[in-house]
């Protein structure tokens, strides 16, 4: 039975996180693919600089808790079998985290992961999740470069939960979950060092 919820949870994560709230809704509101649209990334941020606030505020709840929902869910589950709960959240968030970046649904191109992967992080421990947040939020505040606040948040949560004496295994796999969600952003390090990465502003269009 253990073995079987372990699949449910890779597969429900995987399934579930595919579903993209902003081609959703870039397609449905607006009639565009976000994925042709400023960055090309289907993600809150691009979809914020493309279409505006109305709905982009929509699109970060939804990314936010879509894997939250399904990572909480199996975590419960495979807890009452015996697994570790930060274990369970962990493994089941690696298949959240692909899920978003190669989603069948949309012909395996997804978005960066960094809303889903902060969504894990928070199952696994709100205290690792509130100080990354916190992180992003003085980082975003300070230099108005998203990508680089969110990949330091991301990087950042394995030390500190090291610092909070969590598994050596959850925090191996949330190191590699990071690594590979950071990796996804090259473009945006490459913009940086070159000077063009776009920065947020607080009011968009």
């Amino acid at each position: 039975m253990k073995g079987l919820i372990f699949t449910l949870a890779a597969l429900s994560a995987y399934l579930v996180s595919g579903w993209n709230p902003s081609i959703t809704f870039s397609k449905l509101i607006y009639k565009k693919d976000i994925r042709t649209c400023g960055s090309k990334n289907p993600g809150f941020t691009n979809f914020r600089r493309c279409f505006g606030d109305k709905f982009a505020w929509y699109v970060f709840v939804l990314d936010l808790f879509k894997a939250a929902a399904v990572v909480a869910v199996f975590a419960f589950l495979l807890s009452k079998y015996g697994v570790d709960h930060q274990f369970a959240a962990a493994f089941t968030g690696v298949f959240a985290v692909l899920g978003h970046a190669y989603p069948i649904w949309y012909g395996f191109k997804g978005g960066k992961g960094f809303l889903v992967s902060l969504s894990v992080i928070f199952v696994i421990d709100w205290r690792v999740g509130l100080i990354a947040t916190l992180i992003m939020v003085v980082l975003l505040l300070t230099t108005k470069y998203m990508s680089l606040s969110t990949v330091t948040a991301l990087l950042a949560s394995p030390v500190i939960m090291i610092l909070f004496d969590t598994a050596l295994p959850v925090v191996e796999i949330t190191t590699l979950t990071v690594i590979f969600v950071a990796i996804r952003h090259k473009e945006n390090f490459k913009r940086l060092k070159n000077g063009t990465e776009s920065k947020f502003c607080l009011k968009a269009r």
